[in-house]
This record gives structure tokens, C-alpha cells and sequence, in this order.
């Protein structure tokens, strides 16, 4: 699975987090691991100025997607048959947008954006929030890729530190792992 991350909003988001969700996501609802996504951070202008030409909503706006042609015009959900573009689309986020939500919503820049590229993603996978159903099923799902995501990784992260707690303990014991240190 191929994404690819481009940061031209001027603000430093981590890039290997928003790749890790974002494949998390996809490998959830049964991507194609064949399939290619792109993901841009841009600035408030910008974003601007893409809310305007494709919503004509005035102001800028925290994420947009922008499904390929094969995908919307099907406006195929994950779960509906022969699922599989090579080519899912464009996740767009607004990092200066989302750090004034995050704000408000009591966390991270980083939390935010990870919220933000499943919540594209979503979209790009045919979810919209347009009825209050649809609204509660894909806000649903959403939340359940973020705590999913975000539990596998502190799983991972105390995986880690107890592999070199260990590695310690074995070195001051004299002893040496399989790589011989």
C-alpha cells in the first residue's frame, strides 16, 4: 500500500503517525494493498481556496477528499463487492485549522490530525455525514479506527520498552542476545 504524505502547511505534523494511521484505517475496512493514497497538509489559504472551488463554502476548512473518478462514481462503501481502486484519492488537511479544533476539543495537534485522516479516509471510502444515520454510523466506525490505532500502538510501545528493559538486564547479566550484543 503506497502513501504518501506532502507537508506544505508550514506546521510540523509528523508524518510517520498520520502514514501509520492512515494505513491502519485502510488495512481495517480491507483496502487493496494495492491501492495508493495521498495526503497533503496545506495552509489556511490554501485550503481556502479549495473549500471555495470545490464546495463554494467561504473560509477554510480542516480536511477535504477527493475520491478518483472509478471510486465516486460508484460511490462504493468498503463492504460492497469488487472493492479495490489502485487509485483511492487525496486526503487534504489543514494543520492551522485543526490546532484552533484541537483547542476546543481539549487535545493534541497530532490527535486532531490523526482523527482528521481517518475521517478523509472515510470519506474517500464512500462515508458521508450528510443524514444524522450516517452521521452516527461513520462517526462510529471513526472512533473505533482512532481507539483500535491508538491501542495497538501503546501495545507496541510497551512491547518495545520491554524488550530493551530486558536487553539491559540481560547485558549487565553478561549474557547476549541472538545478534551478539
Amino acid at each position: 500500500m503506497s502513501i504518501e504524505v506532502v507537508n506544505e502547511s508550514g506546521i510540523t505534523v509528523d508524518e510517520a503517525q498520520i502514514v501509520s494511521v492512515a494505513r491502519y484505517a485502510l488495512d481495517a475496512m480491507k483496502v487493496s494493498p494495492s491501492a495508493e493514497l495521498a495526503i497533503t497538509a496545506v495552509g489556511l489559504d490554501a485550503m481556502e481556496e479549495l473549500h471555495v472551488r470545490w464546495m463554494d463554502e467561504p473560509g477554510p476548512t480542516d480536511v477535504m477528499a477527493f475520491p478518483m473518478d472509478s471510486l465516486s462514481e460508484d460511490t462504493r462503501r468498503p463492504d460492497a463487492p469488487d472493492l479495490g481502486p489502485a487509485l483511492l484519492g487525496d486526503v487534504v488537511l489543514c494543520p492551522a485549522f485543526a490546532r484552533d479544533q484541537a483547542r476546543k476539543a481539549g487535545h493534541t495537534l497530532a490527535d486532531e490530525l490523526h482523527l482528521l485522516t481517518v475521517h478523509g479516509i472515510l470519506h474517500l471510502l464512500g462515508y458521508d455525514h450528510l443524514e444524522p444515520e450516517d452521521e452516527r454510523e461513520m462517526f462510529a466506525l471513526q472512533n473505533r479506527l482512532l481507539v483500535r490505532w491508538r491501542s495497538d500502538r501503546a501495545a507496541e510501545r510497551a512491547r518495545d520498552a520491554q524488550k530493551r528493559s530486558d536487553d539491559r538486564l540481560l547485558g549487565a547479566a553478561g549474557f547476549e542476545d541472538e545478534s551478539g550484543r
